[in-house]
């Protein structure tokens, strides 16, 4: 073994640690802004923290982390998918249907059910894109509307009320555990294992070097196009969990659920320190992201601000992310060279 050969590992796990830092700090000042935004709120209108606040802050922002969770993995392998609202309408109104059709369904069946009708909606993304290699941004802009055709099809004239479902499914979706909503908690368990598995797991670290390098990754026998299929069909999934808790937490739904929903979840991805150009960040950050545009959308009007003030917000939000983005990869690259130069 050469001198070279045993000095690449350390300056390798201190690279990792690096940039482990940078975008552990963005993860903590995600927090802070949060808890600055929540406690100027309050301040001008306690009741923002009384517990039905809370708890409705808390639902408000459950399906989009869930959502941003899935976008999050497909991000991270420098790639997007904006056909989860439409896939979210989807599962919502088969979850109707099902309820509907099959009134004694057991809850269980319900969330497993809808759950693998994302899947395959993401599979059918996954397999363009990885087998075809057609770019997914072209490919997931033709299924948003693909998928919401269907929807629309198959909800033509039609709506599915609260009276519909089945009480105790409803109660799941108002429902708390030692005060935290039970959605909450649905949300919760998938950031935490999505989290777990691209931090522990080979093949969830792969993701990573996926989006920092795809030719490089091909190079080091990674298979690329498996790992983005796997990618998306996890983004699907996640919104299929998402259109029926959907249901659980809305009760009355139409064709119309989760439309407009992608832009949401690309922005909480975006503002939650997930690079956009794909190879950072984290599922925790992008869960984050969630809670923070939806705390935003809550306290503003609180505040007095303008609509066009909350769009304006979001948007300045989504712009600083980027650029903030930009000048920590520069000095993690630059901390990088330096270190190799020692």
């Amino acid at each position: 073994m050469t001198a070279l050969d045993t000095a690449a590992p350390p300056r390798a796990g201190a690279g990792a640690k690096l940039t482990h830092r940078v975008f552990l700090v963005r993860e903590l000042g995600i927090l802070v802004a949060l808890a600055l935004l929540v406690a100027g709120t309050a301040i001008s209108n306690p009741r923002f923290l009384s517990a039905q606040s809370v708890k409705d802050l808390l639902l408000g922002s459950t399906i989009l982390a869930i959502l941003a969770t899935g976008q999050a993995v497909v991000v991270i392998t420098r790639n997007v998918d904006l056909s989860v609202g439409s896939v979210l309408g989807l599962s919502a109104f088969a979850t109707g249907t099902l309820f509907l059709n099959h009134p004694g369904v057991p809850i269980p069946v319900v969330l497993v059910a809808g759950t693998a009708l994302g899947a395959v909606c993401g599979a059918v993304n996954g397999a363009l894109i990885a087998a075809a290699r057609v770019p997914a941004l072209v490919v997931t802009l033709g299924t948003l509307y693909v998928f919401r055709g269907i929807d629309y099809r198959w909800a033509t004239g039609k709506q599915i009320n609260a009276a519909d479902i089945p009480h105790g499914f409803l109660r799941m979706g108002t429902g708390t555990v030692l005060g935290v909503p039970v959605l909450t908690l649905f949300a919760l368990v998938v950031v935490v294992c999505a989290g777990y598995y691209l931090r522990s797991y080979r093949s969830g670290r792969e993701l990573y070097a996926i989006g920092s390098d795809p030719a490089a990754a091909r190079l080091t026998g990674i298979r690329v196009g498996r790992r983005v299929f796997a990618a998306f069909v996890a983004s699907g999934a996640l919104a299929g969990l998402a259109g029926v808790l959907y249901v659980a937490r809305f009760g009355t739904l139409d064709a119309n659920a989760g439309l407009g929903q992608e832009l949401n979840v690309v922005a909480a991805v975006v503002v939650g320190g997930v690079a956009i150009f794909g190879g950072s960040g984290s599922v925790y950050g992008a869960a984050l992201g969630a809670v923070l545009l939806t705390t935003i959308a809550s306290a503003l009007p609180v505040l007095g601000i303008n609509p066009f003030w909350q769009r304006a917000a979001i948007g300045a939000l989504i712009l600083a992310a980027i650029g903030l983005d930009r000048v920590l990869s520069l000095r993690v690259a630059r901390s990088l060279q330096k270190g190799g130069r020692q």
